[in-house]
């Protein structure tokens, strides 16, 4: 993981802080789930947390996580 320099407003001030970006690849049905672990995780009150739609992809790709994030 490489570290990255962010830059944001808190509490009526810019801030800057050290963070390392972490990019979960999973199945739209999975989000609450993934959601929930990282807030009890993070040490942050309000962490970046996005999905990002998948609108193109190879469909071995998208088959095969289809198929391993199901929780089966």
């Amino acid at each position: 993981f490489s570290e990255m320099q962010s830059h944001y407003w808190w509490e009526g001030k810019v801030e800057t802080a050290t963070e390392v970006p972490v990019y979960l690849k999973t199945h739209r049905r999975n989000f609450s789930d993934v959601e929930k672990v990282v807030k009890e995780l993070h040490s942050y009150e309000c962490p970046c947390l996005v999905a990002l739609p998948i609108e193109f992809g190879s469909k071995t790709y998208l088959n095969w996580l289809d198929q391993s994030s199901k929780g089966e």
